[in-house]
């Protein structure tokens, strides 16, 4: 039985649907053009039913992003026991360059409505945190196993290192101004991840 903790599997279905006809609008026609009424035709629900889940395209627009960000932490960066550390960091780069890729739309306007939207540039803010607070367990885990360098603070070399991964991501899929292979972008952000690191090998 549905409470108001845990929605009815039709209001589940519905508020995803409304969701995924959020992304289609908002990647269609950009946050400033994007309409309520499209999103509920999107969604195939009644425009009246929009307000039910959302209380403004703000709230679509963040709901959007958190199931963005959801996709863009995967997969996990582990790297204790005996696994190779670079092996790991070179599948989390292509993971996430995979993912950017394929969400460069999307990326581009959260970076846009960030900045006139505090709402937004709080997610963006949460999402970078959530980013290098993972880097940051990586590499504690890495020097722990003497295989970085000792010397590095592992949340701000973390946060050094997600931004760098995020802007190359953004100058590859979003502006066109460096390759798109994610091949040689994986190559070259694992070897460098690996040199700022000074890992052993």
């Amino acid at each position: 039985m549905a409470t108001a903790a845990t929605p009815s599997p039709r209001a589940q279905r519905t508020r995803a649907a409304l969701v995924a006809g959020a992304r289609t609008v908002f990647e269609r026609d950009g946050f400033v053009d994007a309409r309520i009424v499209d999103i509920a035709r999107e969604a195939g629900v009644a425009t009246g039913s929009f307000y039910t889940y959302f209380n403004g395209k703000d709230a679509a627009f963040a709901a959007v992003l958190e199931e963005l960000r959801e996709e863009m932490l995967h997969p996990r960066l582990e790297v204790a026991g005996d696994a190779d550390p670079l092996e790991v960091v070179e599948a989390a780069n292509r993971a996430y360059l995979e993912a950017y890729r394929r969400n460069a739309r999307l990326m581009e306007l959260m970076e846009q409505v960030a900045a006139v939207d505090p709402a937004v540039r709080r997610l963006r803010l949460e999402r970078g945190e959530a980013f290098a607070a993972r880097n940051a367990h990586a590499i504690a885990q890495l020097q722990e196993r003497g295989l970085a360098d000792p010397q590095l603070d592992p949340a701000l070399t973390a946060h050094a290192i997600s931004s760098m991964v995020s802007r190359t991501a953004a100058l590859a899929f979003v502006h066109g101004a460096v390759t798109d292979d994610v091949e040689v972008l994986t190559a070259t952000l694992t070897r460098l991840w690996a040199n700022a690191l000074r890992l052993v090998q």
